[in-house]
């Protein structure tokens, strides 16, 4: 048993945050059911392929539907009725366009959390247009912080919207609302929007800068790259270095362990000094490579750490020790998270292929094989025949 184990979740298929969030869900033992397209959509952002790779859609079954269809809403209120969850992840109003929308959603189901994944939010001048993920956090203040000093805004990928401000959102949204609901609560609507969430994000330099500790120009700042000892610096080899040293005795380890504890440097906040702290720190650490450097702060304080890229991080042995990657289907994958102790986390499985075992779900969802061959009727598809079922 896994801390969700027993929700069902249904997920209408959509792109980045929403099919994320579904699969911190199923990650947590939540049965995730996923109605897919019948055929791949090719302006649909980037294209979800069905197989190991697709790493977001881990842990679901999958059937089909086409939502376009005449008896579409009746087959897909059908499967509405059995959910404890609904995750859709359309601009606002397509899902009412398709007689699904929360109304009438709700009242097929009153116990059902009904969450809406969008980049604006429901409501609101923008809530209807298009956007991606620097779209949004370019909107809430947090992109203008991400970049060199005197350069352009970068993007962080896509883990500051799509994720962390939006997936994470919605699937804490949904448990709460979850919560709410065992208590004796009813259902109701989570309107998760990446603006949003992407602003939370940055709630500690909200605080920064109403107590006049933040200025607006990128580097500049203790946490953009702006103060030396929270940077990342060039090694002999090529590789890169993270330092993190903020706190005083960190940083004291830090200057001792770079062998720069009697070269005279300027106070760690004095900021007409942070240039020759810099200098100091980028040829100290040119002076060898990234493997020396792991060595030498080996078991150390002083917050350094190497930079790590994706094909390497696996094989650091921290994370070898906490397992903190798996293989799934052949394909390496951060594992689930966070950690349970009492109720640890299954292995997840691949990404289905559209249809793939839909009709096994339907049957542990409580569809008869008169109920099945009904929902077949109306235009839900599996990737095979429905498994018989005894009489």
């Amino acid at each position: 048993m896994s801390v969700l184990s027993g929700i069902r979740v249904l997920e209408f298929e959509a792109i980045g945050p929403a099919p994320f969030g579904a699969m911190l869900l199923a990650d947590m033992g939540a049965d995730v059911l996923r109605v897919d397209r019948p055929l791949p959509p090719e302006d649909l952002g980037p294209r979800r392929s069905g197989k190991p790779v697709d790493v977001t859609g881990r842990g679901r079954r999958s059937v089909t539907l086409d939502l376009k269809s005449p008896s579409a809403a009746s087959a897909a209120l059908a499967l509405i009725e059995k959910a404890d969850v609904l995750i859709e992840g359309f601009r606002p109003g397509t899902m009412e366009r398709l007689g699904l929308g929360p109304e009438a959603a709700l009242a097929h189901n009153p116990r059902l959390v009904y969450a809406r994944m969008t980049g604006w939010g429901q409501t609101g001048p923008l809530a209807e247009n298009a956007g991606h993920d620097l779209n949004y956090i370019a909107l809430s203040g947090v992109l203008s912080a991400i970049g060199p000093a005197g350069g352009r805004p970068l993007p962080p990928l896509n883990l500051v919207g799509d994720y962390g401000g939006g997936g994470m959102l919605l699937a804490l949204g949904v448990v709460a609302a979850l919560l709410n609901v065992h208590r004796g609560g009813t259902g109701q609507v989570v309107d998760a929007a990446m603006t949003e969430g992407a602003a939370q994000l940055g709630s500690i330099m909200w605080g920064l800068v109403a107590g006049g500790s933040w200025q607006e120009q990128r580097g500049s700042n203790i946490l953009d790259g702006g103060a030396p000892w929270y940077d990342s610096y060039r090694t002999l080899d090529g590789q890169y270095m993270a330092v993190g040293a903020v706190e005083q005795r960190f940083y004291a380890e830090l200057v001792d362990k770079l062998g720069l504890a009697d070269a005279g440097l300027p106070k760690q906040y004095d900021r007409s000094g942070w240039p020759a702290l810099r200098n100091a720190f980028a040829k100290a650490f040119l002076a060898r490579t990234r493997d020396e450097w792991c060595e030498i702060f080996n078991d150390s304080d002083a917050c350094v750490t190497p930079v790590l890229g994706f094909s390497e991080a696996p094989h650091h042995p921290h994370n070898r020790a906490r397992s903190n990657f798996i293989e799934v289907g052949g394909v390496v994958q951060p594992a689930p998270a966070p950690r349970f102790l009492g109720t640890p986390s299954e292995q997840p499985k691949p990404a289905p292929q559209r249809g793939e075992n839909g009709a096994a779900a339907l049957h542990q969802w409580g569809f008869g094989a008169s109920d099945v061959s009904r929902l077949c009727e109306l235009g839900v598809g599996f990737a095979g025949q429905p498994e018989p079922q005894p009489a």
